[in-house]
């Protein structure tokens, strides 16, 4: 088990994984109680800066180089062959049942990024919870939701996610002083 899938699957409650662009904003995430870091660049200024668990979501030649926990990748053999060579993580981004399928059949990960697709139509957390029914028992699932509120939060948590991908603009109010009731 990888520090990710460790702090996700650890202690009580959904885990937040804090999408982050610099120091600064890793920083905060940390002291916010963020329990992973997620970068799409400046990625080796957060590194720098945190030990918390990171979550690479960029390029595979990057995440390496940054010294990422993990990488997200599409169901793609090649990309968790390549993922694997340099000794990461592969969070499999699935917006659709057909993709967790393939994923599935094709390499059985651990850990799942639920998306909801930019052409969905219905409200994002009944896409993401459609997803999560697919994803089987033993597997972590990580719901993509920048602007989660508290209340989105509860009903993945009381769902099964087992996390949740955030901005960092909102995390203090969904971290809380009391975990939601479920």
């Amino acid at each position: 088990m990888s520090k990710l899938s460790q702090a996700i699957a650890e202690g009580d409650g959904i885990s937040f994984v804090v999408e982050v662009s610099d120091s600064k904003s890793a920083r905060t995430a940390e002291q916010q109680g963020a329990d992973a870091l997620a970068a799409l660049v400046n990625a080796n200024a957060v590194r720098v800066t945190s030990q918390l668990p990171f979550l690479h979501l960029g390029q595979m030649f990057d995440a390496q180089g940054s010294a990422a926990d993990a990488v997200v990748i599409k169901p793609d053999l090649a990309m968790w062959d390549e993922a694997h060579a340099y000794g990461l993580e592969c969070v499999v981004r699935v917006s659709e049942p057909e993709h967790l399928e393939k994923a599935l059949r094709w390499f059985d990960p651990e850990v799942f990024l639920l998306t909801v697709p930019e052409d969905a139509d219905e409200d994002p957390v009944t896409v993401l919870l459609e997803l999560l029914h697919d994803v089987p028992a033993g597997k972590l699932a990580i719901a993509e939701l920048h602007d989660a509120t508290p209340d989105d939060v509860a009903e993945l948590e009381r769902s099964g996610v087992d996390a949740v991908l955030v901005s960092p603009d909102g995390l203090a109010a969904l971290v809380g002083d009391d975990p939601p009731d479920v």
